[in-house]
């Protein structure tokens, strides 16, 4: 592939120059960096990306050497945590990626793939409960564990990496409770909407209902309103700011109005995301100010509930449980402490804190399909961290770090049990 790339003309996008400037290039977010840790390469940490950013922000042709080493970034924000001059790297790297959308062509099927995955598969119900069907199906017919047995003896390469990797289906299909309302149980203290996701009401509809019974038992009466969507957080996250920006608007048509203390998500790569609809629409004169109201009432759920008085009735759990830091909990929301408060309010349960549980497990969105061997090898580093720790059981608070972690125990683990901090609370509180 030549390394110039003949560029659409179109206005010039990318990361604001005020930006840009922030970097005063000390190099602390080195080893923060998953793909530093993993490669040494300058080109591949933060300040090596910023550099380049700068560079083509100068006018220097964007080339599939700058493709690659923006599209090698996990985007985990980690950076973001070490940086001592505030660069928000996150938004940078957002804006680098749609400016390599909106100027650089793709192929033909490339665009028909994406067009499906972003514009019609997690924007419909309908699309996403077929998935889910054939999901189900092909778990069923047991060509879904032949193939993870296939990947974890190292027989198909790739293919049996993204065989571990495949999201499983969970019928009945949580899109039934979208529009429902859920009662309290005992007096009512707080009245909140759940933002259920896309995927999620598939693959994690289970966790979905876990979510809404704490919920419950910590006097919540909870809404999961109708109308909701797919927060925009995967198209933001792959240069399709637009399309963000649209279901942005989507999501706060929906949910604003409805008198909320709260609006609640668990997963924490969508509500970094969700927390910054603010920023995402801060130039759009009809949405700038409900936006950055519905921003302000944005809680993750382990947030939401380290900060109310916890319901306290639960049965012991007496394993052995450590924790991997979601990095757009930890680093995007700066939330760290309430997901390890939450453990510990749980009778028998015995927390041992991981190495370096805050650097990312190599999920990152879509990352570990598209960039799967860079994410293998993360998780490979990762799994070492969490078997170190002799727990039996890895909690996080995101979906797609569940997913990746489960991919781990299979490839690297010892029998582990992956849950989200909301799932050993409902166990307990169902003991």
């Amino acid at each position: 592939m030549a390394d110039s790339i003949v560029v659409s003309e179109t206005t010039r996008l990318g990361p604001r120059q005020f930006d840009l400037d922030r970097c005063i290039h000390c190099g602390l977010c080195l080893n923060a960096c998953p793909t530093y840790r993993e490669l040494g390469l300058e080109m591949d940490s933060p300040r090596g990306r910023v550099y380049q950013m700068v560079q083509v922000a100068e006018g220097a042709p964007i080339t599939s050497s700058y493709i690659q080493h923006i599209g090698l970034c996990l985007a985990c924000r980690g950076c973001e945590s070490a940086c001592p001059s505030g660069v928000r790297y996150g938004r940078m790297v957002e804006e680098a990626r749609a400016e390599i959308e909106a100027r650089v062509p793709r192929g033909r099927m490339a665009q028909r793939v994406r067009r499906f995955f972003f514009n019609h598969l997690l924007e419909s119900r309908t699309a996403l409960t077929v998935a889910g069907t054939l999901v189900y199906i092909y778990q069923v017919s047991g060509l879904k564990a032949l193939m993870r047995v296939v990947g974890s003896l190292r027989l198909a390469g790739t293919l049996g990496d993204l065989a571990q990797l495949a999201p499983s289906a969970e019928p009945p299909f949580f899109f039934s409770q979208i529009g429902s309302t859920f009662p309290a149980k005992g007096a009512t203290r707080h009245r909140v909407a759940f933002l259920a996701g896309c995927i999620a009401n598939i693959s994690f509809a289970r966790l979905n209902e876990a979510t809404v019974r704490v919920l419950q038992k910590n006097g919540c009466e909870v809404v999961v309103p109708a109308g909701q969507g797919c927060c925009g957080a995967l198209h933001l996250h792959s240069g399709l700011r637009e399309d963000a920006r649209r279901l942005a608007r989507q999501n706060i048509d929906a949910v604003l109005r409805g008198g909320f203390e709260a609006i609640i998500t668990n997963a924490a790569g969508c509500g970094s995301t969700l927390k910054e609809y603010g920023d995402l629409l801060d130039d759009d004169p009809s949405y700038a100010a409900k936006a950055r109201e519905f921003s302000a009432l944005m809680r993750d759920v382990t947030e939401f509930l380290a900060s109310i008085e916890l319901n306290r009735e639960m049965a012991p759990i007496d394993r052995i449980v450590t924790y991997q830091d979601s990095c757009h909990l930890a680093h995007g929301q700066r939330v760290r402490t309430a997901p390890r408060t939450l453990l510990a309010a749980i009778p028998g349960l015995q927390f041992r804190e991981m190495r370096s549980a805050d650097i990312c497990c190599g999920s990152a969105g879509i990352y570990n399909v598209v960039e799967n061997q860079m994410s293998m090898q993360i998780l490979a580093s990762k799994m070492e961290a969490v078997n170190a720790t002799g727990a039996g059981i890895i909690s996080t608070a995101n979906p797609g770090c569940m997913l990746q972690l489960e991919a781990g125990v299979r490839l690297h683990g010892n029998r582990q049990r992956v849950m989200h901090v909301v799932e050993l609370l409902d166990e307990a509180y169902k003991g």
